[in-house]
């Protein structure tokens, strides 16, 4: 994989896990329906994919070293990357309730950044960047909880 293709894919990857883990917990944690759940997963597997998709492509062009095909490849493997990885997200949603789905969903995006993180990283490196990852993501997941826990309280 070229290094553009590569920035693309661990941009978008990393993106796809997180955002949609927070959603999916600051959602649950709210008692939206799964129908509302789901339709947040699709939000940000289609349009958050493009913005993501916008922002790889400025940031690239931005820092005027890259052609234009290496701009394209960052923004097209961002893009697909968030794209897939997100929808991932539904099959717990459509197979469990919404509570078990979002444990499986936690398993499932911890799985995939460790996977992410061991493929990227040099050996010496490799754990340190896998724990210091999962554990900015269960910040995420911890937010996203909370949120869902205020929205609950403060407006239903």
């Amino acid at each position: 994989m070229n290094h553009s293709s590569k920035v693309g894919f661990s941009f978008g990857t990393t993106s796809g896990i997180i955002t949609t883990l927070g959603l999916i917990t600051g959602l649950t944690a709210s008692d939206a329906s799964k129908a509302i759940i789901m339709g947040g997963v699709l939000t940000i597997a289609f349009a958050d994919a493009f913005s993501d998709a916008l922002g790889i492509h400025i940031s690239e062009e931005s820092e005027n070293e890259h052609t234009n095909k290496e701009v394209w490849a960052s923004t097209i493997s961002t893009y697909f990357s968030k794209l897939l990885i997100a929808l991932t997200f539904l099959v717990p949603l459509i197979l469990f309730s919404s509570a078990t789905a979002l444990v499986v969903s936690i398993i499932w995006g911890a799985i995939l950044l460790t996977l992410l993180n061991y493929t990227i990283y040099p050996k010496n490196n490799r754990w340190q960047a896998v724990t210091e990852h999962l554990f900015i993501g269960m910040i995420v997941i911890v937010i996203g909880f909370v949120i869902g826990q205020y929205i609950r309280n403060a407006f239903q």
